[in-house]
């Protein structure tokens, strides 16, 4: 049994997780994964050479080195709680839908392209936790199925919000609600944090989470991107801070969608 240590730059958040499980949940070799978020490491415990491991980190372009690669010592076989894993991704995965409906809702109602992105943005972690409810018991002809479509269809939406940014910019067009905006991400804000607490809690030995959990997830940075272009409208009194966090955040949810494609191949 080898145990191989492989530090991932850009994991920073658990859907990333989620869709490394799902990449090297085909692997036969691999016995088990000890995921260090904050430290963004990932342990794999598994039998024969690491390369093809690797090989596939390296597919979801997270910047994954190769740490230390030596000899599992005292190795024993975890087993895993599947309807635990089942119950913490169903509750995410309703969280991060229900703020889909609540930003997008409210963005087009406060004519906000950030809250209309972050919604997005919401979408695209509900799209990687289903997959991965797939993925605890499902078949991997099914999983990538799934991936490609929820792949296409987050670049389309993405492409059409990137265009009406692009429209916004060259017309004429009434301010956004900044409050609307403040006060919606700061619940998105919340929800984020909730969401990596309960798929975080049950890895550590204490029950709060550590600090750099939260600030260094992608989520609740775009949050507070939002949260700043709402301050940024009420100051200069301009639709431009709106709408250059929105074309930030479809970029982001663009990006996403490419990852998640890849988990289709």
């Amino acid at each position: 049994m080898q145990k191989t240590t492989f530090r991932i730059s850009k994991m920073d958040c658990p859907s990333e997780e989620q869709m490394i499980r799902m990449k090297l949940g085909d692997m036969t070799n691999i016995k088990s994964l000890d995921f260090d978020i904050p430290n963004r490491q990932l342990t794999v415990f598994h039998t024969e050479n690491y390369d093809l491991i690797f090989q596939k980190l390296d597919d979801l372009r997270f910047d994954t080195t190769v740490i230390e690669s030596k000899e599992a010592v005292n190795y024993s076989t975890a087993t895993e709680n599947t309807d635990r894993e089942r119950k913490l991704l169903w509750a995410v995965l309703i969280i991060n839908v229900s703020f889909f409906v609540i930003e997008m809702v409210t963005g087009i109602i406060a004519d906000s392209m950030g809250l209309v992105a972050d919604s997005l943005d919401m979408l695209a972690d509900g799209i990687v936790y289903g997959l991965a409810l797939f993925a605890v018991g499902g078949t991997i002809a099914l999983k990538k199925n799934i991936a490609r479509f929820a792949g296409y269809f987050q670049i389309l939406l993405a492409t059409i919000g990137f265009s009406e940014v692009v429209r916004r910019f060259v017309g004429i067009e009434k301010m956004p609600d900044f409050m609307t905006m403040i006060v919606v991400s700061i619940f998105a804000l919340i929800a984020n944090a909730v969401c990596l607490y309960l798929l975080q809690k049950g890895k550590s030995k204490e029950a709060h989470m550590q600090a750099s959990m939260i600030f260094t997830s992608n989520d609740i940075i775009i949050n507070l991107g939002v949260m700043v272009a709402g301050g940024l409208v009420f100051w200069t009194e301009s639709i431009y801070p709106d709408l250059i966090v929105g074309i930030i955040v479809f970029l982001i949810v663009g990006r996403g969608a490419l990852r998640i494609l890849k988990l289709s191949k």
